[in-house]
Parts: C-alpha cells; structure tokens; sequence
C-alpha cells in the first residue's frame, strides 16, 4: 500500500526518507528517525510501534541486519514490510512472505527502497536509478526517487499522501535538533507534487529566496517579500509600494518598527524615512 526510500548522504552524514502512499497521512504511520541515530520505514500490516522499537535497538547498538533479522522471525509480524538504516550508511531491509502482492525491496550502498501493492514492478528500480542518478542535497535525491516511483505507476490503489524527513547523522545538541527538513502531505490528489512544491518552498525561505517568496508564501506576507526582493535588485520605487503595502495593514507597522534593527529590512525601511 505504500512506496518508500531511506538513504544516508555519503557527504554530508544527513539520513532521510521519502514515503508516498494511497492513505491518509502517512508520515504518521512509516517513518522513524532520530539524529545520529538512523532512519526506519514500517510498512504493510506491521505492528504499531515496530519503528520505535526498531529505533531503540539501533540506538542501543544492534546492527540493521540483525534488527531485521529478528522482525523476520517474529511470527505476529508476517505482513510485515521493514526497512532499517543506522548513521554509518549500514541498511536492510525484509518484505515479510504475508505481504500484499507486487511488494519488494532493493538495497543499494547506503540506501534501500521498498514498496507493496505497487502499481508495476518498475517502481523499485526507478527509484533506486532515480536516486543515483540525482545530484543535490538528499531531500531533493529522495523526492526524485519518490517522483520516480509514481511515474512508474506507484500505489496501485491511487494516491493520497506523502512525506519527506531529513535528520542529521550527528545527535542533537541544545543548539541544534538535527531535524534539517520535515514535510508531509496528508492528503492531496497528487501528493508527491505536493511535497515537490513544499520542498521548494522550504528552500526558498532558507536561501532566502526574496522573488520566489513573493509569489508563493501566505499572501499576507508577500507584500513584504517583494519589498525585500525589491531592495535586493535596487528597485528603489517598487521597494517603497511593497513596503507601504505592508505598513497600510493592521498592526504590521508596529511589528516593521519592532524589527528596525533586522539586516533584512532596514535598507528596505529607509525608503519610507
């Protein structure tokens, strides 16, 4: 019922997964994982909790293959699908013998991919080659293995969520969760789409993206982020209408004065001084 990948970046240490599936969010229900810990996929008719004690026995030191080996063995667990990834790049994976039909799973160096009631046997192998073959950081690799997968037919049931974490390999701090990118799409006609856009999104705002921002962030603040865009290229006249935009609203003038000493706006409020 669902398509999965988990992968470790070999450079940067980052692990992650990406899952599309024909129910309602499944973000809730595959994926567990923990900075400097691993990543873990739960799928088919595994038993609730299966992720967090698959989780704990990492972070106690077992090995994913004896992890996975002992899942296999379990009898209440025969519908099982797993998939197991510690911080080292070291995975595996078991599709349990009960699981429903078209279900597989391919392991590669640092990453596997798993799925069952797949639309075609295609969906693994193009994830997997999707994978490889993307360049970039390793949200956007695991959202081309995700897209890959769909466009080879997906669930065969349809499609209705989707979801993309992305942890670091070292544990948190205080300064620092480890948690680099956290989506989902609980429910949506074209999910993995979905996900694509937010995806984006989610970058625009960290490399801020002022021009990007403008269009697509909450209207209420895309007065704002032309400005900021604006001020960026030099576009003295155009800054000055977002900003007096911004500022015609309810409170948002109060708020503009209140981050007067923000290096992002202070250019952008000298026009109206």
């Amino acid at each position: 019922m669902t398509f999965s990948v988990i992968a470790r970046d070999a450079a940067t240490g980052d692990l992650g997964i990406a899952v599309s599936s024909c129910i309602l969010a499944v973000g809730r229900a595959v994926p567990t994982v923990r900075p400097g810990v691993g990543v873990i996929a739960v799928q088919a008719r595994s038993r609730r909790g299966l992720g967090t004690s698959l989780l704990a026995g990492l972070a106690d030191g077992a090995s994913p293959q004896d992890l996975v080996r002992r899942a296999a063995h379990a009898a209440d667990d025969a519908d099982r699908q797993i998939a197991v990834l510690d911080a080292t790049g070291r995975v595996a994976a078991d599709t349990g013998p009960g699981s429903l039909p078209t279900s597989g799973h391919v392991l590669g160096e640092g990453f596997s991919v798993q799925g069952n009631m797949l639309a075609s046997p295609d969906v693994l192998p193009a994830m997997a080659q999707a994978l490889g073959a993307t360049g970039g950081a390793l949200a956007d690799r695991l959202i081309a293995a995700l897209t890959a997968g769909q466009d080879a037919g997906g669930d065969l049931r349809g499609r209705q969520s989707a979801a993309l974490q992305v942890v670091s390999g070292t544990p948190d701090t205080e300064d620092d969760d480890g948690v680099r990118v956290d989506l989902r799409v609980d429910d949506s006609g074209d999910p993995v789409a979905q996900l694509r856009m937010l995806r984006n999104l989610q970058r625009a705002y960290d490399e801020r993206d002022y021009e990007t921002l403008a269009v697509f962030a909450p209207e209420g603040a895309r007065d704002l982020y032309a400005a900021l865009a604006a001020s960026r290229r030099g576009d003295r006249a155009a800054a000055r209408s977002a900003l007096e935009a911004v500022r015609a609203r309810p409170g948002w003038s109060t708020w503009l004065t209140s981050m007067a000493g923000d290096s992002r706006l202070a250019g952008v409020s000298r026009l109206l001084e």
